[in-house]
């Protein structure tokens, strides 16, 4: 449900934007989704169909672009992507790591005329 939320900022930052710009139509918004966001993409598609209806994005296009989790070594400083069961370094064989990527979730770009 937390989707909903979301995607009706993603409409808001999109709409200020082109009205910023003076565009008549949205044609298209990037977004970039991290693997552990928790944000599914076929709901933000859905909510964004209906809750855009009305407005100069009613016919935008959703693009989305994900990023794969990563984690880095807190003892050899390797990074490496996580494996759903295997949390390893692949360097040193640790299982000490920080999370760099995979949390993400932004509006990369929006395309208007």
């Amino acid at each position: 449900m937390h989707e909903l939320a979301i995607t009706q900022s993603v409409l808001d930052i999109a709409l200020e934007h082109a009205q910023n710009h003076e565009a008549k139509r949205i044609a298209r918004i990037n977004l970039v989704i991290g693997d552990m966001s928790g944000i599914v993409a076929d709901c933000v598609h859905f909510y964004f169909d209906f809750i855009s209806k009305d407005t100069i994005a009613s016919d935008a296009t959703l693009s989305f672009e994900r990023v794969p989790t990563k984690a880095r070594c807190r003892n050899c400083n390797a990074t490496f992507p996580i494996g759903r069961f295997d949390t390893s370094c692949p360097n040193c064989h640790r299982d000490s790591f920080e999370i760099v990527a995979g949390h993400e979730f932004y509006v990369e770009s929006i395309e208007i005329e």
